[in-house]
């Protein structure tokens, strides 16, 4: 394995350029070493520099590769260089301790705390960081680490997620007798460290034994809501299991799709994050509203959801934004909870046609693929009695002409005119600024998505009708 990691430093053509042109005592640590024992690329490379000004080194890296300075924390001499692509960066401090092992020794897990000596080749690993990642194991490097900071409790499973390896007894008993300081780190830290999770394969094999260490419940309260609801004759399994099976087909789904979904669900169009992450992330907290919606009928027993999508919808936005997620995360999540029953209902229903299909693309518009994969993941995940394997079959089918459908006239759709505006809409009704007008402003806009109407004229008639 050292030889692995050495040859990779060296065909590593920043990393060459930095250790060839600069003579610091300089050393690669953490993630960046990780990735490249496991074989994976990274665009993130962290530097400790030792006996040198951390924010001078940082100015000459700046320049010497004509990126970008951004101080991350002066107090803790804490930099950042961008280069000039906009895809690498490099992050440099200095050790924290007297030296490069000391800094390693107060790290989260001992496949964080490795380092290399760039002028050197020389591996430092004094946690048994190496042998952790040849067995797959994730071990804390020492309880107090997750005391001076509770995040790491978190980041345990983010590991998880992302390298699908084994979280060591020890750590796990650590974990479990300090599940009450996750309460400690700002909003904004264990937000980035969820979406890192929900970026994982693993993300939900993380969320289990996240749920059977007691971590999950402290993060998302309302995992105890979705524990009170078990199965039914619609799913074989406890509402929680359910939203956690429905990330894990999420992402075996995306692994079947054609390559130009893939790069669609690839795209990091908001929060930073690939819309796959932000997709698996949904499929979990997709049937939120389901516990407040719940009824049981007398006569049949049958458990029923009226509106457990609307629900969640607007449940989903309290619980995102105390977490500090921004606005068009929210917006995403939310609206794939309000629609992830709207592919498969249309799809089932006897009376579908291009017509109904043009207007499930018109209303979803770019989520439309999202919406596709996120409802046959639902319909994976839901194997109760009553649902035979030949409704499966047919549901995934039927979800599958709707996506093939969207691919062959995705690239002829052009936006639907704006026919109307709101001043014209409050002359023609001679009404003021209300929630009424919004109203007919959203109803013109759903007729034109059915295509009821397609000329002035008929938006026109359209809202005369609401005098």
């Amino acid at each position: 394995m050292n030889m692995k990691i050495l040859e990779k430093i060296k065909s590593d053509e920043i990393l060459t350029k930095i250790s060839e042109n600069f003579d610091a005592e300089i050393y690669l640590v953490g993630g960046a070493v990780r990735d490249f024992l496991c074989g994976k690329e990274t665009n993130d490379r962290d530097l400790v520099v030792v006996n040198q000004d951390t924010r001078d080194f940082a100015l000459k890296l700046a320049e010497f590769f004509d990126g970008v300075f951004v101080p991350l924390d002066e107090e803790n001499k804490i930099y950042r260089v961008v280069l000039k692509d906009k895809i690498n960066y490099i992050d440099i401090t200095e050790p924290v301790g007297v030296s490069i092992e000391k800094d390693l020794e107060r790290r989260d897990l001992t496949i964080n705390a490795l380092a290399i000596n760039l002028q050197k080749g020389e591996i430092i690993d004094k946690t048994g960081g190496l042998k952790d990642l040849e067995n797959g194991i994730i071990r804390s490097i020492s309880e107090k680490n997750f005391e001076d900071d509770p995040l790491r409790l978190l980041r345990v499973y983010r590991f998880e997620a992302q390298t699908g390896f084994k979280i060591d007894e020890n750590t796990l008993g650590q974990i479990k007798k300090h599940l009450d300081l996750i309460s400690k780190p700002a909003v904004e830290r264990i937000n980035y460290e969820i979406m890192h999770l929900f970026r994982g394969e693993f993300a939900h094999i993380a969320l289990k034994d996240m749920d059977e260490a007691g971590l999950l419940e402290k993060i998302f309260p309302i995992v105890k809501e979705l524990k009170q609801v078990p199965p039914n004759t619609h799913h074989h399994l406890r509402l929680l299991e359910h939203s956690i099976e429905t990330v894990r087909n999420i992402n075996e789904i995306y692994k079947t799709l054609p390559e130009e979904i893939k790069e669609h669900l690839d795209k990091v169009d908001f929060g930073g994050y690939s819309r796959l992450a932000h997709l698996k992330f949904a499929g979990f907290l997709h049937d939120i509203g389901k516990f407040s919606t719940w009824t049981i009928e007398e006569d049949t027993g049958r458990h029923r959801f009226i509106k457990h999508d609307d629900v969640g919808s607007k449940l989903v936005v309290g619980i995102l934004k105390k977490m500090a997620f921004s606005n068009k995360q929210i917006d995403y999540i939310s609206t794939m909870i309000k629609n992830h029953i709207y592919p498969a209902s249309l799809m089932t229903s006897p009376e579908v046609n291009e017509k109904a299909m043009m207007r499930y693309v018109r209303k979803m518009e770019e989520n439309a693929l999202d919406e596709i994969v996120l409802s046959k993941a639902d319909r994976l995940s839901a194997r109760g009695p009553a649902i035979t394997d030949e409704m499966v079959e047919d549901n995934i089918n039927s979800l599958t002409k709707l996506q093939n459908f969207y691919l062959s006239i995705k690239d002829t759709l052009e936006p639907l005119p704006k026919l109307l505006d709101g001043n014209e809409v409050m002359k023609i009704l001679n009404i003021k600024p209300s929630p009424k007008l919004g109203e007919i402003m959203d109803a013109l806009h759903e007729a034109q998505i059915s295509g009821d109407v397609v000329t002035k004229e008929h938006a026109v008639e359209f809202v005369k009708s609401f005098m």
